[in-house]
């Protein structure tokens, strides 16, 4: 296990599951995140101008380096449809040293490109 200060999940809800594939890949492609997932529908209760809502959405959870906070939250701020988007940035505490030392090879401006596929363990 290793210890990390520079990692982060970040979680942002959104109306629809075609947005969430379009963020996430964005985010991907451009080395801002080096996996997004995506889960849903979820079921949103919230206060909205005074008033309780219910709406159903889609989570999507990218996984990033601070340095690139700035820009995903600029891609999703020009993509999203809410005057308010949720954009919450959790910490990771620690990880496994190959998943981090991945997370970080892939999150690099401009991204490597890869010639093997890592094993299915976002």
């Amino acid at each position: 296990m290793k210890s990390s200060r520079s990692f982060f999940t970040v979680w942002v809800t959104v109306p629809r599951r075609p947005l969430a594939v379009k963020l996430s890949r964005l985010a991907v492609e451009s080395g801002l995140a080096a996996c997004a997932q995506i889960c849903g529908p979820v079921e949103s209760i919230y206060r909205w101008q005074g008033v309780v809502e219910s709406e159903k959405e889609w989570r999507v959870v990218f996984k990033t380096r601070s340095q690139q906070l700035p820009q995903l939250e600029a891609l999703v701020i020009a993509h999203h449809p809410y005057d308010t988007p949720q954009f919450v940035v959790l910490p990771i505490v620690a990880g496994s040293e190959k998943y981090l030392d991945w997370l970080g090879e892939c999150t690099t401006t401009p991204p490597k490109p890869t010639t093997r596929r890592r094993s299915k363990t976002n």
